[in-house]
């Protein structure tokens, strides 16, 4: 296996939750730079419903949909029934590209199946305890340590504060 970076980047409320009805309970445009930014030239991998909230592809990186059962017929798609074979064909991708990472960008179960196979963690955690039916799974600093915090004030576009806070997996 190459050694690319498998990095979870995800924005979580105080109270864990990541989702409600399909989308974000917030508007963090400021957050929303820094995503572009660090996922831009890499692969993103994601669930259908994700990918559904986003509405089209993220273009400027390889998208990999992760389904079941649909499939979505786009050319900038690599779809998969699986987060195993999503990654396989991540992981392709990045060698084609040249990319040193793969970003996995949601949602709830996608994280949970994936965060025991990540070796960074990107989180934005927002400064406020909200309703949702998505959740993040739970960070263990046993196996994860916190890198510096960057504090950012809500925006003119920002529903509310967020702390911005690199995981790397511990070793050994």
């Amino acid at each position: 296996m190459a050694n690319i970076r498998r990095t979870i980047i995800a924005a979580v409320a105080r109270n864990g939750i990541i989702g409600r009805e399909g989308d974000m309970p917030w508007r963090l445009s400021s957050d929303l730079k820094r995503f572009k930014a660090l996922t831009l030239g890499k692969p993103v991998v994601m669930g259908r419903k994700t990918y559904n909230s986003i509405g089209k592809p993220l273009p400027g990186r390889p998208n990999v949909v992760i389904s079941r059962q649909a499939a979505i017929d786009h050319s900038d798609i690599s779809m998969a029934h699986s987060l195993a074979e999503a990654m396989d064909a991540a992981e392709r991708l990045a060698l084609q590209t040249g990319a040193d990472e793969i970003c996995i960008i949601g949602g709830g179960q996608i994280y949970a199946q994936a965060i025991d196979l990540a070796d960074r963690l990107c989180i934005t955690h927002v400064e406020a305890d909200l309703d949702g039916d998505a959740s993040f799974p739970a960070i263990d600093p046993a196996t994860w340590q916190a890198g510096e915090a960057l504090e950012v004030s809500a925006g003119e576009k920002d529903s509310y504060p967020t702390r911005y806070i690199v995981y790397e997996r511990r070793r050994g």
